[in-house]
């Protein structure tokens, strides 16, 4: 599982690719990512299964911020990024989120 990250040149945008790897799906049918990024919907960044059973996305976010985040398996399951850059108390009966710093 990684988190890549391209910072553009020209602009203060990095394009930061999620990963999810086919052993931290579980089976899960769909899987999106929720975060700051896009007001932690679940629908709007929905992740492409690769061949080797791993999913991706790519994301243009500005840099110089952190971003909390999270995956969501079939709707129902949050999971945090297992390479992410740090962790976060999400205030939500002790879980935490996942932190992308740009």
């Amino acid at each position: 599982m990684a988190v890549a990250k391209q910072f553009l040149k020209s602009k203060p945008i990095a394009k930061v690719t999620f990963e999810l790897p086919a052993e931290a799906v579980n089976g899960a049918k769909t899987v999106a990512l929720a975060g700051e990024f896009n007001s932690w919907d679940t629908t709007t960044q929905i992740l492409k299964k690769q061949k080797d059973g791993s999913y991706k996305t790519t994301v243009e976010l500005p840099v110089g911020s952190e971003y909390q985040y999270r995956y969501v398996l079939d709707g129902t399951t949050w999971a945090n990024d297992w390479a992410a850059d740090k962790y976060v108390a999400s205030g939500i009966s002790g879980e935490e989120n996942s932190v992308v710093v740009l």
